[in-house]
């Protein structure tokens, strides 16, 4: 008799785990702009309407973050498709879900479950939306293997198959002027004027695509209550504010990825030499189709090799294999959901402490005036007698790495007297005033980071100096700023263009005093920037083709060169020599085009490509902006995205936000729910 309360508390957990949706139960909220606002009883009612909600406005997208979990992608982009179905494969996604998943708890299975139904019931209702036939209904070990296939190129993997199928091994590359960037701060009340604590979100992602950001936000009778950015297909933000703490991340550069050149056997096909022994490597074949040219779709199969450290591939230097820590784990969506869920500092750093997020920095801030900095990331614990930054050898189980770095080991800072906090993808040894910095000397050499500083942490830096105390005004303008560092900070020895010296009556005298006389800042209205950009793009392109080696000054010849062609690219397509940044940039989308301000590596950036007449336009950059302030109440909140919440064209807010992100302006947003009701201008059920 007395196991029966517990048994009936299983059945009615269990019933409610599996128990069918009811949509009625589901109200999706629209505002002004249309960002919609979940409300429902329970976690997976409110992770259903997020799948509808975000499929309504951009299905297509979604899609394609999973059709590689199908093995489908090559049935719709044909030869570039089946190139993401055998990476899957390769990376043995689904084999990791299988032996993994049970690790998960049952709160984040059911969001996923309630996620997948939403998916699943949206597809069924639009067939006519579904870009691969059979590629609905989808399966919970389906969703989580495309989930974690994304989660995987946050571990660098995308360029380690490029640098070994290409026969490159990776040179270092930095962010500096090299389009990778992301901002966050955060000031306690000892730095602010009004008694408030501060966070700027800011991650600098590509405006479209499958990492460009969706807003959302969840709010359940379970205790949820988020608002944030997250990308194409994800259940829940990945970074954001509930009503007691926020939260951002920023990409950071530590060694995650260990490369290795295999001892291959000189007579015995697939066997390499490990431990003074030959071992044959693990063969599978992945199963592949693709579409031709002609809409046909044929079948292909291509062989997978697996040594100890990982998967294998060849190229004309040999044989290679790689080993990263993702690849065994599916953790990172049981962390970020209960980032989501936290409460306070210690429910946010318990979930820290789960080790699922792959890398990123996290700059956080909270309503008891906590703010905090970690450079996270599931750095290999290694062998200090080799150098890990070199391919390693592959024969030895002395250069396999095993397990990895937990929290405590990492670095990370909470509450520096100084009370500020900041990460602009610089190094973790430099997150706030210099005396109350993290000594690099404490932390093993190992974990390799190679970003020491960019323009705009040299720029953050300077700004913050001329503060005792700051404003919200100073906020903003500490977040807007667009303005280099003086002299700027770049992979080559850029600022010799500020102070070379040519005859008077070369050509290129107009464009050179043009540029000498730039004031490093980029507004619209600015004149100067748009020629050093042309120029800068002229000439690292130059010096890249000829494989110039950037600790040498830059001969006279080569930037004469790079100033003649810039010249003539703007004569060529604007008919005049002074146009302004805004002339020559746009923040574009159908049929609005916008002035925009910005350069790359800059606080406020806007990393361009080419557009028409000799215009570029803006696709990355400030992706989302959130701006949170903290007080007695809930948070105070600004946000605003760089078109508009829905990727469909016809949609009303394909384009309503681009005023406001091109002026530097935002969107007032609530967590309060009387308030969301009372201002709605949609409320639907997702049905």
């Amino acid at each position: 008799m007395q196991k029966t309360p517990f048994i009936l508390f299983f059945l009615f957990t269990f019933l409610n785990f599996n128990a069918q949706l009811n949509p009625d139960s589901i109200d999706i909220v629209r505002g002004k702009y249309g960002t919609p606002h979940i409300f429902a009883k329970t976690d997976k009612e409110v992770a259903y309407g997020l799948a509808w909600a975000h499929a309504e406005d951009d299905f297509k997208t979604i899609q394609e973050t999973f059709l590689p979990s199908k093995y489908m992608m090559g049935r719709y982009k044909g030869k570039e498709g089946v190139q993401l179905d055998y990476i899957s494969q390769l990376l043995k996604c689904k084999e990791l879900v299988d032996r993994e998943i049970d690790n998960l708890s049952p709160d984040i299975i059911n969001v996923v479950d309630g996620y997948v139904e939403g998916l699943n019931a949206f597809a069924k209702k639009f067939p006519n939306q579904v870009l691969v036939k059979k590629s609905f209904p989808m399966t919970r070990k389906e969703y989580l293997v495309g989930f974690n296939f994304i989660i995987h190129f946050f571990s660098d993997i995308s360029k380690v198959l490029k640098d070994l199928y290409s026969n490159n091994i990776p040179l270092i590359q930095d962010s500096s002027l090299n389009n990778i960037g992301s901002n966050g701060f955060a000031f306690n009340k000892s730095k602010t004027k009004d008694n408030k604590t501060y966070i700027n979100i800011n991650t600098h992602q590509p405006l479209e695509g499958p990492f460009s950001w969706y807003e959302a936000h969840l709010a359940s009778e379970q205790g949820w209550n988020m608002l944030g950015g997250l990308f194409p297909g994800s259940p829940f933000p990945f970074i954001g504010t509930n009503p007691n703490l926020a939260w951002t991340h920023t990409y950071n550069f530590p060694d995650l990825i260990d490369v290795y050149q295999m001892e291959i056997h000189p007579k015995k096909k697939n066997y390499y030499k490990y431990d003074q022994e030959w071992k044959k490597f693990e063969i599978s074949r992945a199963k592949l189709k693709v579409k031709l040219n002609n809409g046909l779709v044929v079948p292909l199969r291509k062989k997978i090799l697996w040594s100890e450290y990982g998967p294998v591939l060849k190229n004309n230097s040999g044989v290679f294999s790689f080993h990263l820590s993702a690849l065994e784990n599916i953790s990172a969506i049981e962390q970020w959901y209960q980032m989501n869920k936290a409460n306070n500092f210690e429910d946010f750093k318990r979930a820290l402490n789960i080790m699922g997020i792959p890398r990123f920095n996290i700059v956080y801030a909270d309503k008891q005036d906590n703010i905090f900095y970690m450079s996270n990331g599931l750095i290999p614990l290694r062998d200090t007698n080799y150098n890990w930054k070199l391919t390693i050898p592959g024969n030895s189980s002395k250069t396999k790495s095993n397990g990895y770095y937990g929290f405590k080991d990492l670095p990370k800072l909470e509450n520096p007297i100084s009370g500020y906090i900041f990460n602009t993808n610089n190094s973790p040894f430099n997150c706030t005033e210099k005396s109350n910095n993290l000594k690099e000397e404490n932390f093993p050499k190992s974990f390799g980071y190679r970003e020491k500083f960019n323009n705009r942490s040299l720029r953050f830096e300077k700004i913050i100096d001329g503060y005792d105390k700051i404003n919200y005004e100073d906020f903003l303008n500490i977040k807007y700023d667009q303005e280099y560092a003086n002299p700027i900070f770049c992979p080559f020895k850029i600022n010799k263009i500020f102070d070379v010296t040519f005859n008077d009556s070369c050509e290129v005298a107009d464009i050179l005093s043009v540029i000498q006389s730039w004031d490093r800042k980029a507004n619209v209205d600015n004149i100067g920037a748009a020629q050093f950009s042309m120029f800068y793009k002229s000439l690292r392109k130059k010096l890249k083709k000829i494989n110039f080696d950037f600790d040498r000054e830059i001969p006279d010849s080569l930037l004469l060169e790079s100033l003649q062609k810039t010249k003539n690219q703007i004569l060529r397509s604007f008919d005049k020599l002074n146009i302004s940044l805004g002339e020559y940039q746009k923040h574009v989308r159908a049929d609005v085009e916008i002035p925009i301000g910005g350069l790359v590596d800059m606080i406020a950036e806007s990393s361009s490509s080419k557009y028409k007449d000799g215009k570029v336009k803006v696709v990355k950059g400030d992706s989302y902006i959130m701006l949170v302030k903290f007080g007695d109440d809930l948070p105070e909140i600004e946000t605003v995205l760089p078109y508009g919440i829905s990727n469909r064209v016809k949609s009303p807010h394909f384009t309503d936000q681009m005023n406001l992100y091109a002026s530097q302006k935002r969107k007032k947003m609530t967590l309060d729910k009387t308030e969301i009701y009372k201002n709605a201008s949609n409320i639907y059920h997702p049905k």
